[in-house]
């Protein structure tokens, strides 16, 4: 028996959820940090990758920053995420390097909260030649790392995260008072510092109290709300010796403030339950009359010869913890460390301009694409967010979670919201609407034999005739495109702003000088060259414009538009005489030169039935010359193809 338990410790597994692209997206020497929540998850279970992009000028990159990349992870991490290992990537010799890579992630995450780690760590390398990866863990108590036998990838990893744990949310705005003596400028600093560290010591005062309640809409209509006072925090720990039963019955834990039935068991900026914290402070707390809480005014008077300078400060944390832990553990050992932790990263942010003009800090919370945890980002609203420094910042936050910089997956508008989260229809978008998208996923394929496809690239809504009670019938056609390529932009998270309506598309033609006022409210047509002033004055997207002479001539334009498809992966208007289409992929055989188009036909006037819409032929691949000589494109018209970019920012 004991035999076996020693060679269990010596055969590990490790379990990942984060993609493997993640940590083999760069052969050039690197180091990525292995985040994990050990609190929730099995050890050794690896989360997300962050890379390394503060490194000692002069020792390489295997030689990190340390000071520095823990000021910047603090942030960025939601508490109950943590450190839980390193990976040095075009390594050369494995058992060095493993080594290596598990003490510089004992080194981070001694820095982040300063304590050692009390659960497994794992070290891992590429190696430079093949790509392989390897890893070693390290046991909670220090033993010995021994090399993982099992390396398991997860198939739904977004799935595990929200079966096992779930997310709480605090906001607290603070209003500080700072009086600065007019004859000791000197001091300042050191004055705020006190201010902050002790308004971070009060969050476990018993005035302090914290009301917790359930997400807005749970699967019975009900909403779980409980009190905690400063006592009810200081006894808890995070996994007391209880059953589950005695747990519950002393404190509440996190599951019982979720839905019977949690909506969505994944992680995304759409769709994640969330526990919401509040915090108040309950000044009459040692009335005499017990039960008859009276109003306390608080007076506090300026030192002669002093200033006051008011410190405004906007706190917004999320936390990360199983749903079996006590709620008040959560709050004590996640939430107040939290809140804490944004007080120190806000009181360095500041103190530098505190004789100027005040730091205007805001954290915003994002779940972009391809990662499955939320990560903060604070962010200076004062310039704005195409200031550069702004936009050095989130270049900065790409490059650290491995994401595209070609396009804003950080800006203001793409932070998760949490409206309406409990109850939000899975077929709607971000403004709300709940059309039809991606219609073209379950289509036939195209007959083309031999040919390479090249299509849309992400999700659009698919706008038709009569749409939001517009009868646009007969001469609506392009409008209807132009709402399908804005709604592309919109999902991709290029723009906030809503698909504009008819008379606002008129409203922005007529405001730039193309159309005369009675423009507006009209049903005249418009085409390519409209479609681009629009998207240029709404969005600042550019486009290409290609002139074809005749329907006939299209099928030369494939190579072009699949060139357009691979690089830029936008919708395509294509407009010839009165009727105007959506393109959203071609099917082109080089060789032969044999190719089909797969149109999304804004033209169909019924309900949003996608079974009807595939069938018919609404949304489907159409041949230039089908198979019984019928041509699709007028030959005696002369066709305009408009090709929206994809900007190229952060």
């Amino acid at each position: 028996m004991e035999a076996a338990a020693a060679s269990s410790r010596r055969r590990p597994a490790l379990r990942l959820l984060c993609p493997k692209k993640s940590l083999l997206s760069s052969t050039s020497p690197s180091l990525r940090w292995l985040v994990g929540a050990p609190r929730v998850l099995e050890p050794v279970t690896v989360t997300v990758a962050l890379r390394c992009l503060r490194s000692l000028s002069d020792h390489g990159p295997f030689s990190p920053d340390l000071p520095h990349e823990a000021d910047q992870i603090r942030g960025l991490l939601v508490r109950g995420f943590d450190i839980v290992g390193g990976l040095l990537v075009g390594s050369a010799d494995f058992e060095s390097d493993a080594g290596r890579a598990l003490d510089l992630a004992l080194a981070l995450r001694e820095r982040l909260f300063g304590e050692r780690a009390s659960h497994g760590m794992v070290g891992g390398c590429v190696d430079a030649a093949t790509g392989e990866v390897r890893f070693r863990v390290a046991e909670s108590d220090g033993s010995e790392m021994v090399e993982v036998q099992e390396v398991v990838w997860e198939d739904e990893p977004g799935r595990l995260l929200l079966e096992k744990g779930c997310l709480l949310r605090c906001e607290l705005p603070l209003q500080l008072p700072l009086y600065i003596p007019s004859d000791d400028m000197s001091g300042i600093k050191a004055r705020f510092s006190s201010l902050i560290e002790s308004t971070a010591a009060n969050l476990r005062d018993p005035c302090v109290s914290y009301l917790v309640e359930g997400p807005t809409a749970t699967s019975d209509g009900s909403r779980k709300s409980v009190i905690l006072h400063g006592n009810d925090l200081k006894s808890v720990s995070h996994l007391p010796n209880l059953s589950a039963n005695e747990r519950s019955a002393k404190i509440g834990s996190c599951s019982e403030f979720l839905p019977t039935k949690r909506y969505d068991l994944s992680l995304t900026r759409e769709n994640a339950d969330v526990i919401q914290i509040t915090v108040l402070s309950n000044q009459s707390v040692n009335s005499s009359k017990a039960g008859a809480p009276i109003p306390v005014v608080k007076y506090f008077p300026a030192p002669p010869s002093t200033t006051l300078r008011v410190i405004n400060l906007k706190l917004d944390i999320l936390c990360y913890t199983s749903i079996d832990v006590p709620v008040a553990a959560a709050v004590s050992e996640l939430v107040i460390p939290g809140l804490a932790d944004q007080l120190s990263i806000m009181r360095k942010a500041i103190v530098s301009e505190l004789l100027t003009q005040q730091p205007q800090l805001c954290p915003y919370h994002f779940i972009p694409p391809g990662l499955l945890i939320p990560v903060t980002a604070i962010y200076d609203t004062r310039y704005g967010e195409i200031e550069e420094k702004q936009s050095e910042l989130r270049r900065n936050l790409h490059c650290r979670l491995g994401l595209p910089l070609d396009r804003p997956l950080l800006r203001i508008s793409n932070a998760v919201t949490f409206d309406g989260i409990g109850g939000r229809d899975k077929s709607s978008s971000r403004n709300g609407s709940s059309l039809l998208r991606d219609v073209h996923r379950e289509i036939p394929s195209s007959g083309v034999s031999g040919g390479i496809v090249s299509l849309i690239d992400g999700s659009y809504e698919y706008y038709h005739y009569l749409h939001d009670g517009i009868d646009d019938n007969g001469w609506g056609c392009a409008y209807r495109s132009l709402q399908t390529i804005m709604s592309w932009y919109r999902l991709q998270q290029y723009s906030s702003i809503n698909v504009p309506s008819h008379r606002e598309i008129q409203k922005v033609l007529v405001e730039i000088g193309d159309k005369d006022p009675s423009f507006i409210g009209s049903r005249e047509w418009i085409g390519a060259i409209e479609l681009s002033f629009v998207l240029d004055k709404l969005l600042g997207a550019s486009c290409k414009i290609i002139n074809v002479r005749s329907g006939d001539e299209l099928p030369e334009k494939c190579r072009e538009l699949a060139v357009h498809f691979e690089t830029q992966g936008t919708p395509v208007m294509i407009g010839g005489g009165v009727l105007a289409y959506t393109l959203l992929g071609v099917d082109y055989n080089e060789a032969s030169g044999d190719c089909a188009f797969l149109i999304l036909d804004p033209h169909y006037t019924g309900a949003d039935d996608l079974k009807k819409i595939v069938n018919s032929g609404w949304c489907g691949w159409k041949k230039s010359v089908d198979n019984k000589g019928r041509s699709f494109f007028l030959k005696d018209k002369f066709y305009n193809l408009l090709l929206p970019q994809r900007p190229n920012m952060v």
